[in-house]
């Protein structure tokens, strides 16, 4: 009877592990890793190869024509049609996406945004969004677009393109990096004569650290044929001289307004227009 008994658990048992196992398996194949792990498939470090792209094939060149955009996030499909209407122009030399490409951090924003914006026939660039920082989001932009801090040249321009979501870190880290701003002032590249700032936030925004906005200021204004600034961010167009000394700043609307700024510029500086799609 004992025996018996024994057997009978034994058994008992050895289904109960089998059937644990099962689940493991299974559901190894059933979960997902959290959409805030990081982890990046597909093409990566775009701002670098696409930054190439565009130096190579401007070089030399005082005139040039450029798409800027922001805040593409939760639209998609309206990301979708603004990339069908650019593909039907051949005036544009590339596109500057002023941020916010995801809405909460989360990686597959990213990578579906990334692989919208890959459909462009020209290179693009984008720029770190308050948005782009939740969650585990620096990394996933890092991995996916490169640093948060870079230049590159377009002609004769500079494009220097900040971080500027001073907010986001906690004021923790010192944004706008002025090391990174003062190291592009010393660049005596004789290629380099003009400058135009990009940035997601301009100076007083909520997310800009405004107790810096006058130095700021100051390296904007000290910068080789400084031209303009750019951000996004209150979705909604806004052209505004910002320190009253005649450098303005323009705010692209958000892709939901499918609305977006061309910039031409020549020898003689520049010119804006609006364009929808």
């Amino acid at each position: 009877m004992k025996a018996s008994l024994k057997n009978v658990l034994n058994n008992v048992c050895r289904i109960a592990a089998g059937l644990v196992s099962l689940v493991t398996i299974v559901s190894c194949d059933l979960l997902e890793s959290s959409p805030y792990d990081a982890q990046v498939t597909g093409e990566t470090d775009i701002n670098a190869r696409h930054v190439a792209r565009i130096e190579q094939v401007l070089a030399g060149k005082t005139s040039f024509k450029f798409a800027f955009i922001s805040d593409t996030q939760r639209w998609y499909d309206e990301t979708e049609a603004f990339v069908r209407h650019l593909n039907g122009r051949d005036d544009i030399d590339f596109v500057l996406h002023g941020g916010d490409v995801s809405d909460f951090g989360v990686t597959e924003e990213f990578l579906w945004q990334r692989d919208i914006l890959g459909g462009l026939r020209v290179p693009y660039v984008v720029l770190l969004g308050n948005h782009d920082v939740l969650g585990n989001g620096i990394h996933v932009y890092r991995r996916v677009f490169g640093r948060e801090n870079f230049s590159f040249l377009a002609g004769d321009v500079k494009f220097i393109c900040l971080n500027t979501n001073a907010l986001e870190f906690d004021y923790s880290d010192p944004i706008p990096d002025f090391n990174f701003m003062k190291s592009q002032l010393q660049d005596e590249n004789p290629a380099y004569r003009r400058t135009i700032y990009a940035m997601h936030v301009a100076p007083g925004g909520e997310q800009f650290n405004n107790n810096v906005a006058e130095l700021f200021h100051y390296y904007v204004s000290s910068s080789r044929g400084i031209l303009c600034g750019l951000y996004g961010h209150g979705h909604t167009f806004v052209a505004e001289d910002k320190f009253g000394d005649g450098i303005f700043y323009y705010e692209t609307p958000c892709i939901a307004k499918r609305t977006y700024l061309i910039f031409t510029v020549d020898e003689d500086g520049y010119t804006y227009e609006k364009a929808c799609f």
